[in-house]
């Protein structure tokens, strides 16, 4: 079996790449030959078992997809995106990469006879937008206030429509906002969600831009690599013609994190996340959903974290080996 993880770079191709380089597996099914592609040549999983293959790829460039999808890979995960904050500061660029690569990608499949593989793409809660009830449903209308949001109900569109007339076999997942995060900080308008829990649990300052109370819907990024290998095979009839799934996660408010990392690590720890309001970060935070009934995204097996201190906790056993800041 064959697997292509696009965006391979990434925070979450890293971590899926790592996982399948260790069990051999993605899911239930053995991997015998792995495609790492970004637009970085990617560095994960070398010692994975099988046939490991890394490559440079620029969807948006002439070519590329086909030369990616010319081996017939069995399941093509699609992460590559450029974040939300830097698609809504360079329209061009974020429509580009968002949409004009991730069409490229899904007629690059769509032109080889006889292939429709499993295709995950990774979507995002910024395809819906307020006004909110308190809890959205599966059948809230997508209404984003954000170009990166209106990017991935495109790609969303274009996934039920390929999938529909056979193309492919596709799974769409709207991520939870990723906390926490390893490693530093992204341009994502998302990025203080991670950053005023990852600095203070390293030792390091953190800049909070909002208030206490923005309330937002979370999971893990183990959780993140987990609903990639149930979508990716998991038995699709049961999704019908609507492929995209909003994830599971835990609704906190800034507040809420803030009281965990103080339950896990202690005053100190907090004392190091400094207020520093950001009207921007704040405005476009604001127009973003704060949780959500995920029922049918349970029925179909897909399960992330229940309470923000287990977020917490993930991090801490998967990025500090257990340990907590001294002090």
């Amino acid at each position: 079996m064959h697997l292509l993880i696009i965006g391979a770079a990434g925070m979450i191709g890293r971590k899926l790449a790592e996982r399948v380089a260790v069990t051999g597996r993605i899911g239930d099914r053995a991997v015998d030959t792995l495609t790492l592609a970004d637009v970085v040549e990617p560095e994960a999983a070398q010692d994975f078992a099988g046939t490991r293959h890394a490559v440079t790829a620029d969807l948006t460039e002439p070519g590329t997809a086909e030369r990616l999808i010319e081996a017939r890979p069995d399941i093509v995960v699609h992460l590559a995106a450029i974040v939300s904050g830097e698609a809504e500061a360079d329209f061009d660029k974020g429509y580009r990469i968002n949409l004009d690569g991730t069409r490229a990608l899904f007629d690059a499949i769509r032109l080889i006879d006889g292939y429709a593989p499993r295709v995950v793409y990774a979507s995002s809660l910024a395809v819906f937008g307020a006004p909110f009830p308190d809890v959205i449903a599966d059948d809230f209308h997508l209404t984003p206030l954000t170009s990166y949001g209106t990017q991935k109900v495109m790609g969303e569109l274009l996934l039920d429509d390929y999938s529909r007339r056979g193309f492919m076999d596709g799974v769409g997942i709207r991520f939870p906002t990723i906390c926490i995060r390893p490693g530093k900080p992204n341009k994502a308008a998302s990025g203080f969600f991670s950053g005023i829990l990852r600095e203070p649990l390293n030792g390091q300052e953190a800049v909070l831009p909002v208030d206490e109370d923005v309330r937002h819907w979370h999971a893990s990024p183990r959780s993140a690599v987990g609903f990639i290998e149930h979508a990716a095979t998991m038995d699709t009839a049961a999704l019908g013609s609507r492929r995209n799934v909003t994830m599971p996660g835990v609704s906190a408010t800034v507040g809420d994190q803030i009281e965990a990392l103080r339950q896990v690590a202690g005053d100190a720890t907090v004392a190091l996340i400094r207020r520093e309001p950001d009207p921007t970060i704040a405005r476009i935070v604001g127009g973003w959903p704060r949780d959500f009934d995920t029922a049918r995204a349970r029925d179909l097996g897909f399960r992330a974290e229940t309470s923000f201190r287990e977020i917490i906790e993930v991090y801490v056993e998967d990025e500090l080996d257990g340990k907590l800041p001294s002090g």
